[in-house]
């Protein structure tokens, strides 16, 4: 995988569309392999209030929160910790799953490329910590 890094905004995050449409398949293990990059996050599908995205990684992602919406993580290969502020951190491996609770802030770590699925609620506002006023 590259070593270049480029973590998307608030803003881009918010904004950016679901890949497939409701009624379409999507082979989520054929998106991920195609995933070739230091880090990629993307929405696959929306439904009702919510969407699914697929995430890449390796390493360690920024302090943030999501204050109007949980976040729900289930893990398909490597290993996803889950840093707190004030907690201790949790260890995900494949086929386990965590929810965020809305507001609460944490970071991510890939341990090795990781691959996961996140539920949130589409458009979900981000507060990065070092952006924070």
């Amino acid at each position: 995988m590259p070593d270049a890094r480029r973590f998307p905004s608030a803003q881009e995050y918010a904004a950016e569309t679901a890949r497939h449409r409701a009624g379409e398949r999507v082979d989520l293990d054929a998106e991920q392999a195609a995933m070739q990059v230091a880090y990629g996050n993307r929405v696959m599908l929306d439904f009702n209030d919510h969407c699914l995205r697929l995430t890449v990684f390796e390493g360690l992602y920024r302090w943030h929160s999501h204050p109007d919406s949980d976040e729900l993580f289930l893990v398909m290969a490597g290993e996803l910790e889950i840093e707190f502020e004030d907690r201790p951190r949790v260890s995900l491996l494949p086929g386990q799953c965590f929810v965020v609770p809305a507001g609460t802030v944490h970071r991510t770590r890939g341990i090795g490329r990781t691959v996961n699925l996140t539920c949130e609620k589409r458009g979900a506002q981000t507060v990065f910590k070092d952006e924070a006023g």
